[in-house]
C-alpha cells in the first residue's frame, strides 16, 4: 500500500503547478491513456522508487474568498483525517497572509507529518524572505519554486522519509471488492442488502487501510473480501456534499481492492464526481462494475434503460467494456446479480493467456489489419505476450514500436476484448522493440 500525499493551501499559491509537475513526470509514461486528463486533482507519483497518491486539495474550491475561508478549512481536515503526510504550501511573493496562519493553526494539532513548503523561492532575495515563514510555528521550511523544480528534491526526500513503510498485502486467495461512490447513492444499503440483517460475517478483518473495514462474505457460493466505503467514520465537520470528500474516501478503498463497484443514483445520473471515482478506479487499474441503484423511481418509458446505459457508455469512452447493472437495494432486486459480475471481472482481471495461444489468435488479426505505414516504413509485429503483473497487460514486439500511435493499440485493445473476455477490466497494451 502506498501512502497518500495531500497538498493543502490557500488558492493561487502554486498547489497546481506542483501537483502536475509531479505527476505529469510519471504519467508521462505510464498513463498516455486518453481520457486521464479528466480529473486533475488526484494522481500518482514516485520518487527514488517509492510510489505514493498524491491530492491537490486545491482543485475543489470553487467560489469567491469568504466561500474560501470555509472550503479550506474543510479541506485541511480532510487532509489531516485521509492523508498520511500533508505538504503546507506558502507563497514567498505574499508573505504570511492571515489565511495561511488559520491553516497552520489547524495542522499544528496534527500529529502527522507536515512540510511547510515555500513556493516561489526563485532567486536569491526571496531565499531571504522566507525566513518570515518560520513564525507560522510549523519548524523548518522548504524553499521551493514548482515552476521550474528547484528545491523539490529535498521537500520529496523528506515526504518519502515519513510515509509509512510499504505494505504488501498478503496475496489472499480471495477477491477484494469495494463498494464506492457519492454520497446517499445507497451504498450503505447495497451492503447491508448483501450482508442481510443476519450479518453473514465469519471474520471482521481490521482493514489493510486505517479505516476502510473488510468484511468476509461468504454466502450464495460466493466468498470475498467487501471493503466498505460507506460507513467509515462521518466526520461532523464535513459536510456530506463536499465532492473531495468522496474522492478522497475512495482513493484509498479503489487502492486497496481488486473490483470496485461503483454505485450512482439513477435519479442523479452519471455526473462529475461519479466520473472522477470512474476514472479513479480506470487509472488504478481496478476491475470496474457500475451499479444504477433507485432504478425504481425513475420514470419509465420504452427503453429507458438502454437509452440510459447508452449515455453512461458516452461519458465513460473509450473504456467502454465495463457492465452496467440496474438495480434496487430498496427492492432487492438484481444484488445477487451485482455480485456475480463482480465476480466474473475479478476472474478476467487474473486471467492470463498462454503465449501460444496469445499469438495463435492476435499475429492473423495484426498481418491481415497492420499498422499504417508512416513516411513508407512499415511494422512488423513478431511475437507478443501477457506481461506477468497482477491485471492485464500485454506487449507486441516489433521493429518500429515509436511508429505505433494510439489508435491502432486501441484497435488490438479491442481485439484482445472480443476474443479473450476482459469485460469490466483495463487492459494496458505496449509495443516493445524486439
Amino acid at each position: 500500500m502506498s501512502g497518500i500525499v495531500a497538498i493543502v493551501g490557500r488558492p493561487n499559491v502554486g498547489k497546481s503547478t506542483f501537483f502536475n509537475r509531479l505527476i505529469q513526470r510519471r504519467e508521462a509514461i505510464v498513463d498516455s491513456v486518453s481520457g486521464v486528463t479528466r480529473d486533475r486533482h488526484y494522481g500518482k507519483s514516485d520518487w527514488n522508487g517509492r510510489n505514493f497518491s498524491l491530492i491537490d486539495t486545491g482543485g475543489y474550491v470553487i467560489g469567491s474568498d469568504d466561500v474560501f475561508e470555509a472550503e479550506i478549512d474543510k479541506q485541511v481536515e480532510l487532509a489531516i483525517g485521509e492523508a498520511d503526510a500533508i505538504i503546507f504550501m506558502v507563497d514567498v511573493e505574499s508573505g504570511i497572509t492571515p489565511m495561511d496562519e488559520d491553516v497552520a493553526i489547524l495542522l499544528r494539532k496534527v500529529n502527522k507529518p507536515v512540510f511547510l513548503a515555500v513556493n516561489k523561492v526563485d532567486n536569491n532575495k526571496r531565499l531571504e524572505n522566507a525566513v518570515e515563514f518560520y513564525a507560522l510555528g510549523l519548524g523548518e521550511y522548504f524553499p521551493i519554486a514548482s515552476t521550474n523544480g528547484s528545491g523539490t528534491g529535498d521537500l520529496l526526500d523528506a515526504v518519502i522519509e515519513s510515509l509509512p513503510e510499504e505494505t504488501y498485502q498478503e496475496e489472499s486467495e480471495l477477491p477484494r471488492f469495494a463498494v464506492v461512490g457519492r454520497p446517499n447513492a445507497g451504498k450503505s444499503s447495497f451492503i447491508n442488502a448483501l450482508i442481510g440483517e443476519d450479518r453473514y460475517i465469519v471474520t471482521d478483518i481490521a482493514g489493510t487501510t486505517r479505516d476502510a473495514i473488510d468484511t468476509k462474505y461468504n454466502r450464495f457460493g460466493f466468498e470475498f473480501n467487501l471493503v466498505d466505503t460507506a460507513g467509515i467514520r462521518r466526520k461532523s465537520k464535513v459536510k456530506e456534499d463536499l465532492e473531495f470528500y468522496s474522492v478522497m474516501r475512495s482513493v484509498r478503498a479503489i487502492e486497496n481492492a481488486d473490483v470496485c463497484l461503483l454505485v450512482l443514483d439513477a435519479t442523479r445520473g452519471f455526473d462529475g464526481q461519479v466520473q472522477n471515482i470512474f476514472w479513479l478506479a480506470q487509472r488504478n487499474r481496478k476491475g470496474i462494475v457500475i451499479l444504477v441503484n433507485k432504478w425504481d423511481l425513475v420514470e419509465k418509458e420504452t427503453n429507458t434503460m438502454k437509452s440510459y446505459e447508452q449515455m453512461i457508455r458516452r461519458e465513460i469512452e473509450p473504456f467502454t467494456d465495463v457492465p452496467i447493472i440496474f438495480i434496487s437495494v430498496l427492492n432487492k432486486q438484481r444484488i445477487f446479480k451485482a455480485i456475480e459480475t463482480a465476480v466474473k471481472v475479478f476472474e478476467n482481471r487474473s486471467k492470463k493467456i498462454k503465449t501460444r495461444e496469445l499469438n495463435d489468435v492476435m499475429l492473423p488479426i495484426i498481418e491481415s489489419n497492420p499498422p499504417p505505414a508512416i513516411k513508407g516504413k512499415y511494422v512488423k509485429v513478431k511475437f507478443c505476450t501477457q506481461l506477468p503483473t497482477p491485471q492485464p497487460q500485454f506487449a507486441f514486439f516489433c521493429n518500429l514500436p515509436q511508429y505505433v500511435k494510439d489508435p491502432y493499440k486501441r484497435f488490438i485493445e479491442n481485439k484482445l476484448r472480443e476474443e479473450f473476455d476482459f469485460n469490466g477490466v483495463p487492459i494496458t497494451v505496449y509495443f516493445r522493440k524486439k
